[in-house]
């Protein structure tokens, strides 16, 4: 979902959001909402919008160059950089809890 083409929500649903929000789990009536059973089709992480913090990097210009240059035009090289990172940290963490078990 992109921001641009999401809708605010409106004082009616903000109110019903609120009011849900104080209540326990148990006392929500979910009835309606059939339970999902097959996820094969999710994606992990589609909603997902991390905390970014801004700060000052030195990185090899050859590194920097690459990405700039293999990155597409609707994407820009830092989030492309920032995703190689994050698959690199999450490859650590799941060898991590693998050397674990």
């Amino acid at each position: 979902m992109k921001k641009e083409t999401s809708k605010r929500l409106t004082r009616e649903q903000l109110a019903e959001l609120k009011s849900l929000g104080t209540l326990p789990d148990s006392a929500i009536d979910t009835s309606d909402a059939p339970e999902l059973l097959d996820w094969s089709g999710a994606k992990r992480g589609l909603f997902y919008r991390p905390v970014k913090q801004q700060l000052t990097l030195r990185l090899d210009a050859d590194v920097v160059a690459w990405f700039k240059s293999h990155t597409k035009s609707n994407e820009g090289y830092q989030t492309r950089i920032n995703r190689a990172l994050r698959e690199y940290v999450q490859g650590q963490a799941s060898k991590g809890r693998r050397s674990r078990a």
